[in-house]
């Protein structure tokens, strides 16, 4: 296929909540994100996503999201996530000729549906990779095209499938540069031993501060909340629950730093910029890719001991502010995102042109078709 200054996109969404997202889904902000950049470059975008997402681009829905189907009935059954997925692909799938480049952050499905388009096609996984389900899907499809999101989670992706490394971005409109006078410090994730709240908790109280946690329970350990965080719940440590990107400005934006204390190998970290948007440092725990987001003495403090986070809420006076925002204009924007996408994107068109070049070519010795 013949490069083209405005490329034909696809940009295939999973099916759990809508983009852009109420409140969670890290995945669906950064679909939103991407896809509106996309627009804004001058391309032909289409967003594959439920119908209770919006968009600037072409917008092709079957069915609503998981999460607004949990608000309309009780007891959705467990094979809803299933079919919606389905019905999405199928979507795809009468359209696939309408695009050059088909880009999907969902699961594993779409791999099976694309076929011979699997080589127009990039896949970017929001999750860890290192684990058996997605060692069984790379070695079933080993010249599917991967994307990473950081470098720490692209040492796991065969090099048969890795085109290359994309860190996520954020509009810069929708955060401000925050003061931090609100004097507490904050964390916002799941609930999670993943996470570590737990740890948050012990920073901030040997540290002399209040804490807001903000994010759900774990549906799927909820005991963990129950044991772990609820009892150490009181008039300065509060759990605000889920909240949406007006609240998490301010949550931010007022807090003195966020704390990132993960028990995992976060594949990228998205509320790590979400706080550098808000100038808001970031104390983190060395797992991951945290290395490659946060710049020590710059945006933030990288540790790795209880003992070092509290020495670094005590090195926050170091940090300014107005450095940590432009550390996230400079590395950290949608605009920058889409645009390293679109290198890969046309990085697949122009192998796609050369191996159509290599396959006309004629065998030594034999002459070419007429």
């Amino acid at each position: 296929m013949a490069r083209k200054a405005r490329l034909r996109i696809a940009q295939v969404a999973p099916v759990i909540f809508p983009v852009p997202p109420v409140d969670n889904g890290g995945t669906e902000r950064i679909v939103f994100d991407l896809t509106e950049a996309l627009v804004a470059m001058g391309h032909d975008v289409t967003l594959l996503a439920p119908s209770d997402s919006h968009t600037s681009a072409r917008h092709l829905a079957a069915s609503a999201s998981l999460s607004q189907w949990q608000r309309l009935r009780d007891n959705v059954p467990p094979g809803v996530p299933g079919v919606l997925e389905s019905l999405m692909l199928e979507q795809l799938r009468q359209h696939l000729d309408r695009f050059d480049v088909i880009h999907c952050h969902g699961e594993f499905c779409h791999a099976a549906l694309l076929g011979e388009r699997h080589r127009h096609s990039l896949t970017t996984i929001h999750w860890r990779v290192d684990e058996l389900d997605r060692q069984l899907f790379f070695a079933g499809f080993p010249d599917l095209p991967v994307a990473a999101i950081s470098h720490a989670q692209g040492a796991a992706i065969p090099a048969s499938n890795r085109l290359g490394t994309v860190y996520h971005g954020l509009d810069p409109k929708r955060f401000n540069l925050g003061n931090g006078e609100g004097g507490y410090l904050a964390f916002i994730g799941r609930m999670t031993d993943q996470k570590r709240p737990d740890r948050a908790i012990d920073v901030a109280r040997a540290s002399g501060h209040s804490l807001r946690l903000a994010g759900d329970v774990d549906v799927g350990n909820p005991q963990w909340f129950d044991r772990h965080v609820a009892p150490e719940l009181d008039e300065r440590i509060r759990h605000v629950g889920p909240i949406n990107d007006r609240q998490k400005q301010q949550l931010l934006g007022d807090a003195r730093a966020l704390l990132f204390p993960i028990d995992w190998p976060e594949p990228f970290g998205l509320v790590m910029i979400e706080a550098m948007a808000c100038g808001t440092p970031v104390i983190a725990w060395r797992n991951g890719a945290v290395e490659e987001i946060v710049e020590e003495g710059v945006s933030g403090f990288v540790v790795d001991s209880f003992e070092a986070a509290v020495d670094a809420v005590k090195r926050l006076p170091e940090l300014d502010r107005r450095r940590v925002r432009a550390a996230f204009l400079e590395r950290f924007t949608a605009q920058r995102m889409a645009r390293d996408y679109v290198r890969l994107y046309r990085q697949l068109l122009a192998n796609d042109d050369t191996n159509r070049t290599e396959s006309a070519a004629p065998t030594p010795g034999k002459p070419a078709e007429e």
